[in-house]
């Protein structure tokens, strides 16, 4: 996908319709061939003003508070809690793709500001990191959506199932998946110099934009289409099995089900609608300046938007549990001890119990 101040979202229209023109000459010289005839679209004074002041600050506090959860998350599955079971697996995958999401923020905060001055070799990483880690946040809250099912719908055959060892597997193969997504990414992006400033973008063969269009179709489908519609199924099914229990558990269970499929669908559906736009652009079946503007001005709010959604998943995925909350209240004695003890070494480390296996209705709420 063609960028200038993001690794998923494009650039101006101008820019769009520059790098359009570029010829390869072998593997390092370009003809930067105008098209004179062209006139080239601009961006408009408060489209650079948003982008120069309002996105480093608000990636700069995405990056801060998601560091800080997931970290939090992190902390207390690797020192309080043993990974027993597939869920504990899944938190932990779930931590470490939002953290890996938001590692190229501060680079991107310097971007939106100025232009891009960490060579071409960090464009790619960087790329590589954003995008697998994109992928993998959605591919790990999808994992546990049907870790959820298969655990409160077929509870009997979700004792063997959901197991470390299975989850360490799943976990392997969808840190593969997404990081073989990430590739074209890796491989089109580049440093470049664009009208006297020096870009990060991806720079595709001339006249062809399969690998543009293939790229942001499969954005979608991967990231919203298949995710959506495995958390639709699986939460319908738990729904419909929640109906037949009689506890006091049951409404709170069915609002963090309503709470997780609307969360997601709220900030993940219109960047990857815009993206579908944007893809449609590409495709010559939206081709004028002002749709160029205004689809540019709202990938950019639309991408924004979605970075919240890593810094929510803490919250919604291991804060709201009951078993998770009382290992993060142990944890958080623990240190309160040590540091008002004058010795230091008051905090034992006491172990808390709680369930990890959901067994039909019971513990539903906690598990959810």
């Amino acid at each position: 996908m063609l960028q200038a101040k993001s690794f998923l979202t494009p650039g101006s229209t101008r820019k769009s319709r520059f790098l359009d023109q570029i010829q390869f000459r072998g593997t390092t010289e370009y003809d930067y061939g105008y098209d004179e005839n062209a006139a080239p679209c601009n961006e408009g004074n408060s489209f650079r003003r948003f982008k120069s002041l309002f996105l480093p600050i608000l990636y700069c506090l995405v990056f801060v508070f998601c560091l800080l959860g997931n970290s939090l998350v992190l902390w207390v599955l690797l020192t309080r809690k043993r990974l027993m079971t597939m869920t504990d697996i899944c938190l932990l995958n779930l931590a470490a793709s939002d953290l890996l999401f938001v590692v190229p923020l501060p680079f991107q905060a310097h971007y939106a500001s100025d232009q891009w001055v960490f060579g071409n070799a960090m464009c790619k990483i960087m790329a590589g990191i954003y995008y697998t880690g994109f992928y993998s946040s959605i591919f790990f809250i999808t994992l546990m959506s049907i870790d959820r099912y298969i655990a409160i719908v077929h509870a009997v055959y979700a004792m063997r199932i959901r197991t470390a060892s299975f989850g360490i597997i799943i976990s392997l193969i969808l840190w593969l998946v997404a990081g073989l997504a990430s590739v074209p990414n890796i491989m089109f992006n580049q440093q470049l110099e664009i009208e006297q400033s020096v870009q990060c973008v991806s720079v595709y063969p001339p006249g062809d934009n399969t690998w543009k269009v293939t790229s942001q179709f499969a954005a979608n489908i991967l990231g919203l289409l298949i995710p959506l519609s495995i958390l639709i199924c699986c939460y319908a099914q738990i729904l419909k099995n929640l109906q037949k229990c009689k506890n006091r558990n049951k409404i709170k269970a069915i609002k963090m089900i309503f709470i997780i499929v609307i969360v997601f669908f709220l900030f993940w559906t219109p960047f990857n609608v815009v993206l579908f736009l944007d893809s449609l652009q590409s495709l010559h079946i939206i081709n004028d300046c002002k749709a160029s503007y205004q689809i540019a001005l709202a990938l950019q709010l639309t991408e924004t938007i979605s970075f919240i959604h890593c810094c929510l998943n803490p919250v919604i995925y291991a804060f709201a549990g009951v078993t998770f909350k009382a290992h993060l209240k142990g944890l958080l004695h623990s240190c309160v001890r040590v540091l008002s003890s004058p010795v230091g070494g008051a905090g034992t480390g006491q172990s808390f119990s709680g369930p990890t296996q959901l067994s039909g209705c019971s513990d539903s709420a906690g598990f959810l």
